[in-house]
């Protein structure tokens, strides 16, 4: 995921039909809706046809309506904590299930299709957002359970994996890998993210390997700013990275190739998120002062960039842009970053694939696992559109070449696991 001047030309798709607004959970006493939160900017893509044709393609139109009914019948914060938890989980078994045949498909969009979730958790999210209930919910309170919404529906509370690495299965690696929420939304409102596909269609499976059989746990994180610097990405991490054998994070990268991306850097570079929001700084983490400018991959980058995984070339991409040591002007090094220098881009950019890559592979020294544990981030193909379904405005919401592009991106993602498990790691000194 990088700014668009980078790579976006990224997919499309045009619904028609209209689908019912979500309901609401409970009638806004008389005087009350100045206290309740306004809907976010990413919240209120949701009128657009595009959104409900997704919602309503895909069977996932139920889930907010049937998520303010329950907060309708809440009558107390525990027992509206207890809706929340029960529905945004299975909010994402739901998704997890479909993408991976489980159940009817129930609509006519194809089961790989990552968008429907996606829209459905803003649907419940605007919901809880604007509920007023019949008991005193505190400002403190919304967000928890905003949080706790956000967490259950990602799959970031569903991770299968031995905390601390112990009473592992004998013989059976364990592999995390994260996606991303589709983003440029206000370019194209069809986009979808094949990094998120990946994510659903691998959650829970087990991959042949030549090192033996890999389980995958997976978890999906917003394109949000706000999100990564309040720690979103340690909290889902950390209790896990100890007890896996491989992490990779996974984002959508340029057209027509896969990345494997050498070098992170510390920088946000200001592109909008999601909620039209720009930050343009060093990336914030805890204990700033020990805080590298760079960190680098652990993946066996050479072993997957040889192999053939499927239709789509892999690179190692050493690419960066630092402002060299003692200078003030950025330049771009394409085998890495000098001695001394600050980040300004890492292979991935300076968008939020970057930093997702830079936050976990920053976890992953600081919990000294560093010499034993393969990590990193891969950057998928841009996910494309037929060649006369490219008009955002005009353009279908699927077509053939779209579909086949999302799963062969995903087998890819697959294949990609499969040697990077098996692989001897490179040299990590």
């Amino acid at each position: 995921m990088r700014p668009i001047r980078v790579r976006i030309g990224v997919l499309g798709l045009a619904l028609a039909a209209g689908l019912a607004a979500p309901g609401t959970a409970s009638a806004a006493p008389p005087g009350a809706s100045a206290a309740v939160p306004a809907p976010t900017a990413e919240e209120l893509r949701l009128d657009g046809d595009v959104p409900r044709e997704i919602l309503r393609g895909s069977g996932f139109a139920t889930a907010a309506p049937a998520f303010a009914r329950g907060l309708g019948r809440a009558d107390s914060y525990r027992e509206a904590r207890r809706v929340v938890v029960r529905e945004g989980s299975a909010l994402w078994r739901r998704a997890v299930d479909r993408a991976q045949g489980r159940g009817p498909a129930h609509g006519t969009l194809s089961r790989d299709d990552d968008r429907p979730l996606y829209w459905a958790r803003l649907a419940m999210t605007r919901e809880l957002r604007t509920w007023e209930p019949r008991f005193g919910l505190g400002q403190a309170q919304r967000a928890a359970l905003l949080d706790e919404l956000e967490r259950t529906s990602r799959g970031q509370t569903d991770i299968r994996v031995p905390r601390g690495g112990g009473d592992r299965d004998k013989g059976l690696k364990r592999v995390l890998l994260t996606g991303f929420d589709p983003f440029t939304l206000d370019r194209d409102i069809r986009i979808s993210n094949p990094s998120g596909a990946a994510a659903l269609a691998l959650d829970g499976t087990v991959i042949d390997t030549a090192d033996g059989p890999a389980r995958v746990e997976t978890a999906v994180f917003p394109v949000r700013w706000r999100d990564f610097a309040e720690g979103t990405v340690e909290r889902a991490l950390r209790p896990y990275l100890p007890g896996v054998d491989l992490f990779t994070t996974v984002s959508q990268g340029r057209v027509g190739r896969f990345d494997v991306e050498r070098t992170n850097g510390a920088w946000r570079g200001g592109f909008p998120d999601n909620e039209n929001v720009s930050r343009t700084e060093t990336v914030p983490v805890a204990d700033p002062a020990s805080q590298p400018q760079w960190t680098t991959t652990t993946l066996p980058y050479a072993a997957i960039t040889a192999a053939g995984t499927g239709r789509f070339p892999v690179y190692d991409n050493t690419s960066v842009t630092e402002i060299p040591a003692g200078s003030a002007q950025a330049v771009v090094r394409p085998d890495g970053p000098t001695p001394g220098s600050t980040a300004r881009e890492g292979g991935g950019g300076n968008y939020l694939s970057n930093e997702i890559a830079y936050r976990a592979t920053l976890l992953r020294d600081r919990l000294g696992l560093r010499a034993t544990l393969p990590g990193g981030h891969v950057h998928t193909p841009v996910l494309q559109f037929g060649a006369g379904n490219t008009d955002p405005a005009t353009g279908a919401v699927t077509d053939p070449e779209f579909v086949r592009n999302r799963l062969d991106i995903v087998a890819q993602v697959r294949a990609i696991v499969a040697v990077a498990v098996s692989a001897p790691a490179p040299d990590r000194g």
